[in-house]
């Protein structure tokens, strides 16, 4: 274990690098028997990380009047006619082996009294199928106890302290990565295969739930590799963040609807009743916007919990009491102001069932990819169920691939980078995509989106942690102008319906996007 290494420095990985050490990284980590890896993390494992902010938990069709096919049509319904139905019946069948899984692990999942996993329900879920752990500290306590068993494991080396910035190919495959140290130099790492568990693109966005390094940068480098990004205009805003003036915002979770709590603006109105027939429990899209309108007309919005739970609340959602107590608010006897925020990535990296790349030697799991299992708008808690699904698969055909040789040599770099150490995603940046790739889009605004992300290339040239970033936006600014309905996730004024002509998967290219001034053509590969 190394943090952190000396400047231009060349390692082996063992044959396996896996990039992340969230969720997805550390059960891939895990799933891998005996074969040597390792893990590149921003920081020390278990910390840091979206998946341990997560608070609602895993679904998994566990409960007794629950099947398969009930969690297969739920999520179908909220993905908007883009879900891969095959993609999720395969995470719905193999959620029960996967939570086996976490428990041997150590993950302490809620029980009752007579040992039986306890079964939450969150908005658009027909049952109730959410494992959880202490109500609302599922993601804490997964990455605690696989942060614990990955530092364990004699297979398994971390090293963290280092970002990851370019891949090194030769002849078309991965031959490893690039990554940066603390003082901006480089870092080798050989590998003959590179696992990418990067996360998402949140911090792309002013408002949002994510850590500042949830930038996009796996879209990034894999693009600039060969791969194909899916799906980049669904971005999944999470109705309520709690809106106290922080960065990252921190997250009520959907939970406290689950429950019972319910939406009012400043007059105590419960303006959901009007907008949906599920009222609060309504799908993550059409709760998020119409949070946002009530605020934009000046009328604000709130959760309220004081009935739902009220005096239960520190020991049922201990994460967020302590979070509305820190910002002097009492959610048992006062409303708790929300806001939409960038949340989760719908698109991403496109793979296979078995999470392969278009790059040889390429692999990805987690946030970072597009599997087809969300559509165009993610059902609640899927996502993690995702991470550790596809985690497995990816450790399990990596397994069965023939050992070749890991070249000694790293491959040239395709840019200098200058000195210095990785930067913040510019505040620009973060402008632009609020204002102009947010929760409403237009033909005009994506525009003017491109325009700045372009004056914004330019400026920054090859200083890839910064120029990662503006490229992963422009993936998802581009997918948006060219998708020219609303559905899901992705909501246009200037097209305010959805067409079903559009109802297909799209993919890109780094070729795609032309150069930076240019505004691609509408023609378009279907996603794999």
């Amino acid at each position: 274990m190394t943090s952190p290494l000396a400047p231009d420095t060349v390692l082996e990985s063992g044959g396996v690098l896996i990039v992340g050490a969230g969720l997805a990284g550390l059960f891939t980590a895990l799933s891998f028997k005996d074969r040597p890896v390792t893990v590149l993390a921003a920081s020390r494992p278990g910390s840091g990380a979206s998946s341990g902010w997560a608070q609602g938990g895993i679904a998994a069709p566990l409960g007794s009047d629950d099947t398969v096919a009930q969690h297969v049509a739920d999520t179908v319904a909220a993905g908007a006619g883009l879900v891969d139905p095959a993609i999720i019946r395969m995470m719905a069948e193999d959620a029960p082996a996967r939570i086996e899984d976490l428990l041997r692990l150590g993950v302490p999942f809620d029980k009752d009294a007579s040992g039986h996993l306890m079964l939450g329900r969150e908005a658009a879920h027909s049952r109730n199928r959410i494992v959880r752990v202490k109500g609302d500290r599922a993601g804490a306590e997964i990455m605690r106890a696989l942060g614990r068993a990955a530092l364990a494991r004699p297979n398994i080396r971390v090293l963290w302290g280092l970002t990851a910035i370019e891949l090194g190919l030769i002849e078309g495959r991965v031959a490893g990565l690039f990554a940066q140290s603390g003082d901006g130099r480089p870092v080798f790492i050989a590998a003959e295969h590179v696992i990418f568990a990067l996360g998402g693109v949140g911090a792309l966005y002013g408002v949002t739930t994510n850590p500042a390094d949830a930038r996009g940068q796996g879209i990034a480098m894999a693009a600039r590799a060969g791969a194909a990004i899916a799906d980049a205009e669904f971005v999944q805003f999470h109705p309520t963040a709690i809106d106290i003036g922080r960065d990252p915002a921190p997250l009520a979770t959907e939970a406290l609807r689950g429950e019972g709590a319910k939406l009012v603006n400043k007059a105590g109105e419960r303006f959901m009743l009007a907008v949906h027939p599920d009222a609060e429990l309504a799908p993550r899209d059409v709760v998020a916007r119409a949070i946002h309108r009530e605020i934009a007309a000046g009328r604000g919005a709130f959760l309220d919990a004081r009935q739902a739970v009220g005096a239960r609340f520190p020991e049922m959602f201990p994460t967020v009491f302590a979070t509305c107590i820190d910002a002097g608010l009492d959610p048992r006897t006062s409303l708790i102001p929300v806001a939409p925020a960038a949340h989760y990535h719908m698109g991403g990296i496109a793979v296979d069932r078995d999470g392969r790349t278009a790059v040889k030697g390429l692999w990805a799991c987690g946030e970072v990819t597009a599997t087809g299992a969300h559509g165009a708008n993610r059902l609640a808690s899927n996502s993690l169920l995702e991470a550790i699904v596809f985690a497995a698969r990816v450790a399990k055909a990596i397994e069965a691939e023939e050992t070749a040789a890991t070249p000694v040599l790293p491959p040239a770099r395709t840019t200098d980078w200058p000195d210095g150490m990785a930067s913040p995603v510019p505040h620009q940046l973060r402008t632009a995509m609020t204002e102009f790739v947010g929760l409403e889009r237009s033909e005009e605004s994506l525009r003017e989106a491109l325009a700045t992300l372009a004056r914004l290339s330019r400026a920054v040239g090859d200083h890839l942690p910064v120029a990662n970033a503006i490229l992963a936006a422009r993936f998802i600014a581009t997918a948006a102008l060219l998708r020219r309905e609303s559905r899901g996730g992705h909501a246009r004024s200037d097209y305010p319906a959805s067409d079903s002509a559009q109802a297909v998967r799209r993919a890109l290219t780094l070729a795609d996007l032309g150069d930076d001034d240019a505004v691609p053509p509408l023609a378009r590969h279907a996603a794999p």
